[in-house]
C-alpha cells in the first residue's frame, strides 16, 4: 500500500478524545533488524499527534533504541520518547530510596540505567534487580540470594514476561523473559520479587506523564494481550492490538482478559479503522 493512501484519520482520533499513542516496538515496528511492512508509513502518519514508545525489554538504552529506529528507516525519536523498563525500574528505586546500592543481573541497558541513580554494590545491595540476557550462572544466583537473606536486599523484576521473541541470525527464536530468569533468585531466597513493567502501571504513567496527557485521552498500541493491552485498559486507556507479533491473525485470545478496543492485523489496518 502506498503511503499517501494511508491518511491519518486526525478528526475521528479528536472525536474520540485520543491525544496521544503510546507504542511497544518489538512485534509492532520491527521484527529484529527489519521493519514490519507499513510500520514506517504508520509512524510518518502519526508523528505530528504526541507519542511515546514504552517496552518491557530492559537489555538496550533509549540511545541504542533510537538508533536502531533510524537504521530501520524510521524518523530518530527523541531518546525522552523511549521509556525502557529498565528505566522505569531505576526511577522507581530512586523514588525508594536516594543513592541506592544495587547488584544487577542483566544486559548494559539494565547498567546504565541504574548508574543514573545508584549505586553498584555486590556486597551491601539494598536490591537485587533482574533483567535479560546471558548473564546468569551459579555464581550469580548465589550472590544475589545471599544479598536478599543475609543483607536484606529487596528482589527486583524488570517485568514479567516469561519469554520473549528474538531473531537470531534471520531466524525466530524464543528466549527467556525476565520473569522466568528471576525464579531460581525467588525460590531460593523464598520471597516474593516485585515487578516494574507492562502490565503493571508505572511504564505507561511515565509515558503520560511525559507527554501531558490523561489514560482517557491516550490509545496503547501492542501486539501482547496479556500485557500491553491489559495494562492499559485497566488505567483507562484505549487499546488496540496489532497482530503482527506474538499473536498472529486468528490466535484466539486468552481468557479472562481484557478485550481490545481495536483488534487488526497489522499497522496499515489500525490507520484504516482508525
Amino acid at each position: 500500500m502506498r503511503l499517501e493512501l494511508l491518511v491519518f484519520h486526525y478528526e475521528y482520533l479528536m472525536k474520540n478524545n485520543i491525544k496521544a499513542i503510546l507504542l511497544d516496538m518489538d512485534g509492532i515496528l520491527y521484527h529484529g533488524e527489519k521493519a514490519i511492512p507499513e510500520a514506517v508509513a504508520f509512524m510518518t502518519a502519526i508523528e505530528h499527534l504526541p507519542h511515546a514508545f514504552i517496552t518491557n525489554n530492559p537489555v538496550l538504552p533509549a540511545a541504542a533504541i533510537a538508533e536502531r529506529l533510524e537504521r530501520l528507516g524510521f524518523r530518530r525519536p527523541g531518546e525522552e520518547q523511549i521509556i525502557t523498563s529498565a528505566e522505569a525500574t531505576a526511577l522507581w528505586l530512586n523514588q525508594q530510596k536516594a543513592n541506592f546500592r544495587y547488584y544487577a543481573v542483566g544486559a548494559e541497558g539494565l547498567h546504565i540505567a541504574l548508574r543514573q541513580f545508584g549505586i553498584e554494590d555486590s556486597e551491601h545491595a539494598d536490591f537485587v534487580v533482574i533483567g535479560e540476557g546471558a548473564v546468569i550462572d551459579f555464581d550469580v544466583i548465589t550472590t544475589g540470594v545471599n544479598l536478599i537473606l543475609k543483607q536484606g536486599a529487596q528482589l527486583i523484576c524488570t517485568n514479567p514476561d516469561h519469554s520473549v521473541d528474538a531473531f537470531i541470525n534471520g531466524k525466530h527464536c524464543v528466549l527467556p523473559g525476565c520473569g522466568a530468569l528471576v525464579v531460581p533468585f525467588a525460590v531460593a531466597a523464598e520471597v516474593e520479587p516485585v515487578f516494574i513493567g507492562k502490565p503493571h502501571a508505572l511504564l505507561y504513567q511515565i509515558a503520560m506523564q511525559r507527554l501531558g496527557v490523561t489514560p482517557e485521552a491516550c490509545l496503547m498500541v501492542g501486539d501482547r494481550p496479556d500485557t500491553d493491552i491489559a495494562g492499559a485498559a485497566m488505567l483507562g486507556m484505549k487499546t488496540a492490538l496489532v497482530r503482527t507479533g506474538r499473536f498472529h491473525p486468528n490466535t484466539p485470545l486468552p481468557e479472562g482478559l481484557p478485550r481490545p478496543d481495536w483488534d487488526v492485523e497489522d499497522l496499515a489496518q489500525l490507520l484504516k479503522t482508525l
